[in-house]
C-alpha cells in the first residue's frame, strides 16, 4: 500500500514555497530599513508580510495537484 501523502505536493508547492520565504525575507529586509517610523517599516512591510503569512504560505500548503485530485476521483468511482 502506498503513502496517501506520497504525490499530494508537486513542483508549484514548492514554488510557492520559495516566493513565500522569498516575501517574508523582503518584509523583514523592508523593517529593517531606516528609522523605526519610516515609511517602509510601518507601512510596506507590514503589507508584505501579511501577503506572505497569510495568502502564499498557507496557498502553497493547501494547493493541491491536478495529478493527485484525478488519481482519487478514479480511486473513488472504482469502489
Amino acid at each position: 500500500m502506498s503513502s496517501p501523502f506520497k504525490d499530494y505536493w508537486n513542483k508549484n508547492n514548492y514554488i510557492l514555497i520559495a516566493i513565500g520565504l522569498v516575501v517574508l525575507t523582503l518584509g523583514y529586509i523592508f523593517m529593517a530599513q531606516g528609522n523605526w517610523d519610516s515609511f517602509f517599516s510601518l507601512t510596506i512591510s507590514p503589507i508584505t508580510l501579511l501577503i506572505a503569512y497569510i495568502i502564499i504560505i498557507p496557498l502553497a500548503i493547501l494547493l493541491k495537484s491536478s495529478v493527485f485530485i484525478k488519481n482519487k476521483s478514479n480511486v473513488s468511482s472504482k469502489n
